[in-house]
Parts: structure tokens; sequence; C-alpha cells
């Protein structure tokens, strides 16, 4: 049984026990044994190990965990972006112009798409992405589209519900029991998740009840975007159906916080129900940034996604969103690192990654920086020295 030591660490965020949020630990070190971490402590009494990693006193910290993300497309929207700085608002309406590519290109194609972005996001610190579908909306489309995503991530989302797709546009009862039945099952076979855009001009709450509803039944957890373009009932639509995750959360009342806030877990570890935020959205609309003060207030656990996509969000940068969060959301730099990694694993239900404890996935990141504060104190600049995915140097 091989083993690594990475050591010589300055500061490591371990999401444990340890200094402040953060759980840091000074002049670290951390002992990896197949895959997995299995001790935590100073460098002066660190175990032997077969190999070791010279962290030169840099910080660490868990790879990022991108919970929200759509990766399987074609073609892009740059025409779309430059309206939108020219003064055009986003409806989400150009989904549709993502559809047309999406179904006309080859699997190879789009897995060619698929495997470019995850290979982007890996070298900026992400070791675990989620992926959805939504941009197939036949039932052949979506179950190729959750195939291909299978092929990169085990964290796969069903979105068919996406937008209602031109053919159906005077039908959308149809639509959604095309969704609920013929595409579910193709689908469900690749996913492990299923998410709704619950929004004006893509599914009113009692479609995306139903939606949801026949996911959960066929076995899938329940994510939903929700309130990202105005106020509505997604986010406790979400908190009723008992969701891993509401996305966006831009537009939120009194009630959708205190909806948010009553799934707190006994044991004071946060809300069963996660705040997923996507500031990468915001910038790239022009949109109000969602409050993540707010919501921390309330004590509702926040999570960071990039939503990488070719409209609305663009990037598949985690270190960008950590910025963000920080300059445009009232988030500190200790919480909105935690958000982008333990808040991402929280999103999905996971205690394995977004951590460096032992018994956790040796997932981590070196900065090229003394410390974590640096991946929002200089935005834009590439501070993701070298990135481990369980166990191993990609």
């Amino acid at each position: 049984m091989s083993s690594l030591l990475v050591d010589n660490i300055g500061e490591l965020v371990t999401n444990g026990a340890g200094e402040g949020p953060l759980g840091i630990r000074r002049n670290a070190a951390v002992l990896v044994e197949e895959g997995r971490v299995v001790w935590v402590g100073p460098s002066a009494y660190a175990p032997a190990a077969d190999r070791r990693l010279d962290a030169g006193g840099a910080a660490v910290l868990p790879g990022f965990v991108d919970s929200h993300a759509h990766l399987v497309f074609a073609g892009d929207r740059a025409a779309e972006f430059a309206a939108r700085m020219a003064g055009q608002p986003y409806t989400g309406g150009g989904i549709r112009t993502t559809v047309g590519a999406t179904r006309a290109a080859t699997d190879n194609e789009l897995r060619a798409t698929v495997r470019r972005l995850r290979g982007e996001a890996l070298r900026q610190g992400t070791t675990t992405m989620e992926i959805k579908s939504g941009y197939g909306l036949t039932v052949a489309d979506e179950a190729r589209s959750l195939r291909i995503a299978a092929e990169s991530s085990t964290e796969t989302t069903f979105l068919g519900a996406h937008v209602v797709p031109a053919e159906y546009a005077d039908r959308p009862d149809d639509y959604v029991s095309l969704v609920c039945g013929p595409m579910l099952a193709a689908a469900t076979p690749y996913a492990k998740w299923v998410d709704v855009f619950c929004e004006r001009g893509a599914f009113d709450v009692d479609h995306a009840r139903a939606i949801l509803a026949c996911g959960q039944a066929a076995g899938l957890g329940v994510r939903i975007h929700a309130n990202q373009l105005g106020p509505g009932a997604g986010v406790r639509l979400g908190v009723e159906l008992d969701a891993a995750s509401v996305d966006h959360c831009t537009h939120l009342s009194d009630a959708d916080v205190d909806a948010l806030a009553g799934t707190a877990r006994s044991d004071g570890s946060g809300t069963r129900t996660v705040a997923t935020l996507l500031p990468g959205a915001e910038f790239s609309t022009r949109s109000p940034y969602p409050d993540a003060r707010r919501l921390l207030d309330a004590g509702v656990t926040v999570a960071l996604a990039t939503d990488c996509n070719p409209g609305s969000s663009y990037t598949s940068s985690m270190p960008f969103c950590v910025a963000l969060a920080v300059r445009e959301m009232r988030m500190t730099p200790a919480e909105a690192v935690w958000a982008a990694t333990a808040g991402g694993a929280r999103a999905l239900r996971r205690d394995d990654i977004g951590v460096l404890t032992p018994g956790a996935r040796a997932d981590l990141v070196v900065l090229d920086a003394p410390s974590y504060l640096h991946l929002a104190y200089r935005p834009g600049v590439p501070l993701i020295r070298q990135v481990m995915r369980n166990g191993v140097t990609p």
C-alpha cells in the first residue's frame, strides 16, 4: 500500500478541527493512502511515507466542489452576452438557441466540450463537479446528455425541465407528461438528481412539483433552480420536497429565508437544504447579486458554484466565484472558501469531499500563495499551483 505525505504546509484549510471556521492548521502535513486522507497533524510529527510532496510553506485547501454546472452543450452565445452588455436584459430565452445546437451535435462533439470544461475546472482546483442535462429536451437527447455527463462525474442531474421546447410551446402540460414519463425513464439510469428551472418563462410551481415528485419516486434526489429572475414559490417548494439544494436564490422574501432556516439540522451543523449561490450568473447578466449575508445570518448553509453554461455564466472558475462572493455578496473570505468546498459538498449531501480530515477523499489544492485569503485578495490571478484528486496529481 503506497503512501504519500504532503508536508511543509504553511496554512492548511481542513474544514474540520482547527483554528476558526475553516479549521486551519499551521505548519501542517497530510498523509494519504489509497486515495484517502489517513492522518492530519503538525509537520514535525508526520509519520513516514513512501513518497513526499513538499508544499514549500504554501497554503493547501480541499479541492473545490462545484455543485451546479451545465457542461453538455454545443455552440456558444457570445453575441447574446454582447447584447446584454449593451443593455438587453436576461430572460432565459436563449436556452432554446443552445438546445438547437446541442440536438445537432454528435456524441463526440458533446463529449469534447464536457472534457474541455471539466479539464479547465480541474486545473483551477475543482475536484468534484456536478453536471446537468437540459439542452436536449427530447427523450433521446436527454438520455445521451446524461450518459456523456456520467463519463466525467458521478454527480449527474436530469434537467429535462429546463425550458419548454419550441415544439411544445402551446402544450406545456404535454411536455410535463413527457418529462415525467418516457424522458425520466430514459434518464434515470444515468442520473443521481432531478432538477427543474422553476421560473417565469420556464416551469410554474405546479409543474415543478409534479416533475420533482416523479423524480423522487424514481429514486433521484431533488435540486431546484429557484428565485433567479424574480420572486416566486420555488425556494419554498424545494424545502417542501427536502431538496438538497435550492440554486440561485437571488430574489428572496422573509418567508423564503425562514423556510430555509427551518431545515436546520438538530446537531447544529447547518441546514439540510442548502442555498447554492451562483455569482457568475449575476456577473454575466448584470443582475442583482444574492444577499449571502442575509442567509448566513439566518443560519442557512450556503454553497458557491459556477453555473458554468454557454448563456448566463460561461466560467469554470471557482476562484473567480469566491472573489465575486467576497466583493459583491458580503461574504468574508473564510465564508466564501467554506461555501466553495464544504458548502458544495453539503449541497450534494456528501461528507467525504470538501474537507481534509481522516477518512475524506484526498482531493486537495496547493496554492501559489501563503493563505486562502489570496483567492479573494488577488482576483483573476492563477494561484492554483497543484491539484490532487483521489490522491493522484492529474
